[in-house]
């Protein structure tokens, strides 16, 4: 099996010859390498486990208020055309016994991000993952991006896509949600 940098070194190389562009060119001689380096830290997602990131999950005083990580910065990859997407996340619980600290939210955001994604399965992937680890009351993920696959190619419009996944208390219930809108306004 090939490695990521002989990947890349067969791909940059059909790349140069397909747009006229010469591989051998000073800028480019290292471009395979860098390339591997690139997609093995942006991609790294799939090594790590949701409960691993989600770190020591607590117990003690039964906080039962939303918790709320607002308007987390992130950068994806679009599986359809490995271009960047990137945005912000805000994440919001209500706990059920158990409640996890905010920085093990945002471990668990960079596991689905830097996976190949896309913005609607990013939204469930988060909600579902703390809804399997802490049985939380309610959960709702808003994501709002950008998207170079839609700014970058063809028509080149500008964009800025918003998606939300609600679980639990805050899809039966319109107050919790529209409580949880309000929090997450700049």
């Amino acid at each position: 099996m090939q490695t990521l940098e002989q990947l890349s070194q067969g791909f940059f190389k059909a790349l140069c010859a397909k747009i006229g562009e010469d591989i051998n060119r000073e800028g480019l001689k290292t471009t395979p390498s860098r390339i591997a380096t690139s997609f093995t830290q942006m991609l790294d997602g799939y090594t790590k486990s949701p409960k691993e990131a989600l770190g020591s999950v607590f117990e003690e005083g039964a906080y039962d208020e939303m918790i709320v990580l607002k308007k987390l910065p992130f950068y994806s990859m679009c599986e359809h055309h490995l271009l960047p997407f990137f945005g912000t996340l805000s994440i919001g619980y209500i706990p059920n016994k158990h409640f996890a600290g905010i920085s093990g939210l945002a471990r668990l955001a960079e596991i689905f991000t830097h996976r190949l994604q896309i913005q609607e399965r990013l939204c469930q992937e988060i909600a579902h993952a703390i809804e399997a680890e802490l049985k939380p009351k309610g959960v709702m993920v808003v994501c709002e991006a950008r998207h170079l696959c839609l700014e970058m190619r063809g028509e080149q419009r500008q964009s800025h896509i918003i998606t939300s996944t609600l679980l639990g208390l805050f899809k039966r219930d319109s107050k919790t949600r529209f409580e949880f809108m309000q929090l997450i306004k700049e």
